[in-house]
């Protein structure tokens, strides 16, 4: 297992990119499934999540080829459905969420889909629900297995449909619209996610010849088309890692620049950070972070009352970056309740901040108030284990922000969602080490 060695208290400086985006290369990287001809990706960021998901398709027999550093094609015309239906599949399929996603592709080209109970963080209940829900009403039988833990849907054709779905579910939404870019007939999907990264695929698909209306809203209307082909796509600089970054400079007082980061698609995550008193400054497409040596203070609401930041479906706030909001507010002037609404685990990694002597009442599972120290008193270092990706990121911020020398565990859940960051981090000046 893994060890990062951390000597905190120092300015960072320099400029750094973002990696492609984790979430949407997991979403397009499944929907190579849908054609037999090539796709080629570039952006892919080198993670193990990322990984995972690229030698599950090689198992099911896409042919994969690598032409640089985030650049592949991709080419499913050759697939072994028993694959599908094996031991080895059950115990690959079991280490990444996001193998959920070849479900609704498989079904539509293949008739059948497979997926045993998928891992991921441990962050809280995540239902599969939507997914299985929004593939029934498109006319696919389900199947489980409780003793495996082995999910089936199969359907001779899928047959398009009106479905309103029971939450904004970014996977679910995926899966569903893969499965019904070749259904017979029209499918509308209310209340369907509309992030960014699901924007992204639907514009692949529709580049494709899918027919997919009203990309980038609530509502998707898909006419379903017998066939798709191959093309080209670039993915979105990674928005939770620049959220990183941002708070990565207010915590250590450093200058920073975060270049390409793809401004018109951060929704709200620039002013959620300016509420902490961040200054965000725009450059072109690249956001500067100022110094803040005089620290940051924290707004409140317009009645005085104590400001809170919650997540919420886009285009709120994405729950994946409140962790890295509690940590840069445990240095601010004022106090802050942070909501997390989504996930019911997420906030159980501050009793480690706390250990560093941050100021923090976790008032049940889903809130805590942050009262910020305004560098006073600086957090202490200390050693700690890494419980998923953000939380273990928003540890590490705060060891680079801390006094003295901390050690952080199972830096792997790190690696699931970061790039080479240790490397990537000494370039601006951080005093990080892995220790294997």
């Amino acid at each position: 297992m893994g060890t990062f060695k951390i000597e905190g208290g120092h300015q960072l400086k320099g400029s750094i990119q973002p990696q492609g985006a984790k979430n949407e290369a997991l979403q397009i990287l499944c929907a190579v499934l849908l054609t037999p001809e090539v796709v080629t990706i570039n952006n892919i960021p080198d993670i193990i999540d990322v990984n995972k998901l690229i030698s599950l398709l090689k198992k099911l027999g896409v042919k994969v080829e690598k032409h640089a550093r985030g650049s592949y094609s991709f080419q499913a015309d050759d697939i072994n459905l028993e694959y599908l239906e094996s031991d080895q599949f059950k115990i690959d399929g079991r280490g990444l969420r996001g193998s959920i996603m070849i479900v609704g592709p498989l079904l539509a080209r293949f008739g059948k889909g497979y997926i045993p109970k998928p891992g991921g963080d441990k962050i809280g209940r995540r239902r599969l629900d939507t997914h299985f829900e929004g593939l029934i009403k498109l006319g696919a039988k389900f199947g489980y297995s409780k003793e495996e833990q082995f999910y089936g849907v199969e359907a001779k054709r899928l047959k398009g449909t009106y479905m309103l779905l029971e939450e904004a579910s970014v996977t679910g939404t995926a899966n569903i619209v893969m499965a019904a870019v070749l259904a017979e007939g029209q499918t509308t999907i209310y209340n369907a996610a509309c992030e960014p990264y699901l924007q992204q695929l639907c514009k692949m698909l529709n580049r494709m010849g899918a027919k997919i209306s009203g990309v980038g809203s609530n509502k998707l209307i898909i006419d379903g088309v017998e066939r798709l082909g191959g093309t080209d796509h670039r993915l979105l600089p990674d928005m939770i890692e620049i959220g990183s970054w941002i708070g990565l400079a207010a915590m250590t007082k450093s200058e920073l620049t975060i270049t390409n980061v793809s401004w018109n698609d951060l929704g709200l995550i620039p002013e959620t950070f300016r509420k902490l008193g961040i200054t965000v400054e725009k450059q072109e497409d690249d956001i500067h972070i100022p110094a803040h040596t005089d620290g940051y203070e924290i707004q409140s609401f317009i009645d005085g009352s104590i400001l809170t930041i919650s997540d919420a479906p886009w285009p709120g706030f994405t729950p994946d970056l409140l962790s890295i909001i509690l940590v840069v507010a445990t240095q601010a002037r004022g106090s802050v309740l942070i909501h997390q609404k989504m996930f019911e685990s997420r906030l159980f990694f501050v009793d480690k901040l706390i250990d560093m002597g941050a100021k923090i009442i976790l008032c049940d599972p889903h809130r805590a108030t942050v009262i910020g120290h305004d560098y006073k008193s600086t957090l202490k270092a200390t050693t700690m284990t890494s419980p998923d990706i953000r939380a273990g990121v928003s540890l590490l911020i705060a060891a680079l922000s801390a006094k003295g020398t901390s050690t952080i565990q199972n830096i792997e859940q790190i690696d699931r969602g970061y790039e080479r960051i240790a490397e990537r981090l000494r370039a601006i000046g951080a005093k990080i080490e892995r220790l294997d």
